[in-house]
Order: structure tokens, then C-alpha cells, then sequence
């Protein structure tokens, strides 16, 4: 197929395909007229790619699936280098859960104090059931 098809059935555009193909990622094969040529293995290449982009993997941590899918294994993910790339953005990511929950937490007591003295300082309203007091920008702090 050519690199147009190529691009719709993927779902990404000729100019992706390119840079795939700079980057060593997409096999740059030509027919006899210098037209780019693909097939079944390159739409899978891609397929794998574009599943780990939307995972959060970075171009180049691609790179291993890709081999191991062009070493012949049926899947991407089962050569070594595949799995230590998996190992690696685990990690990364538990590493950001952890920095998540630790904001989470801060905003978490940052509520909690708002809305204790949100209710202070309607405790302290000169009249009960008066208006609610106001914020210095002008809104009710309802």
C-alpha cells in the first residue's frame, strides 16, 4: 500500500509516517517509480506505536516493541527490552501517583481550612441569617 492508505488506516497523517521514517521506526521501502511502499507488518508497527503513545510513552520508548515486532515476535511486548521499557514507565508512573497524592492531600487540607473559615466568618455575621459576608473581589462566598 502506499503511504497515503497507509496513513488513513492508521489513522494518522502522511507527515507522521515520515518522521516515523527519519526516526528509523517505519521501514523506508521504495517501489521501482520511488513511491513508498507498506504493508500488513507496518500497519501493525504502527498500531503498536500509536497504542503506546496513547499510554503516555515517548516516541523513542517505542523502539524496543518495534523491534521485537520485526524480529518476527507476533506481539511487541515480549522481548526483553520491551519488558524493562514497561518496568520503567511503571515506575514513573507509580512515582507520579505518589506526587498526585501528596497534592491531592494539600488541596485536600487547603479545602478543609477554607471552609472552616468560611464558617467563622459566617458565625461572626452581626445579624443572624444577614448576608452571607463578602469577598474582597466582590462575590458571595457562598
Amino acid at each position: 500500500m502506499r503511504i497515503g492508505e497507509l496513513a488513513e488506516r492508521a489513522g494518522t497523517t502522511t507527515r507522521t509516517l515520515r518522521y516515523y521514517e527519519s526516526r528509523g521506526l517505519l521501514p523506508a521501502r521504495r517501489d521501482a517509480h520511488g513511491h513508498r511502499t507498506y504493508d500488513e507488518r507496518d500497519l501493525e508497527l504502527l498500531r503498536q506505536i500509536r497504542t503506546l503513545q496513547d499510554f503516555g510513552f515517548e516516541l523513542e520508548e517505542t523502539r524496543p516493541f518495534v523491534e521485537c515486532l520485526r524480529a518476527g515476535h507476533p506481539e511487541g511486548d515480549s522481548c526483553p527490552a520491551s519488558l524493562a521499557v514497561y518496568r520503567r514507565k511503571l515506575d514513573e508512573l507509580d512515582a507520579l501517583i505518589g506526587e498526585l497524592r501528596a497534592v491531592r492531600a494539600q488541596v485536600s487540607a487547603q479545602l478543609a481550612r477554607a471552609e472552616l473559615a468560611r464558617e467563622e466568618l459566617a458565625a461572626e455575621a452581626l445579624v443572624p441569617g444577614g448576608p452571607e459576608p463578602v469577598c474582597e473581589l466582590g462575590g458571595s462566598l457562598t
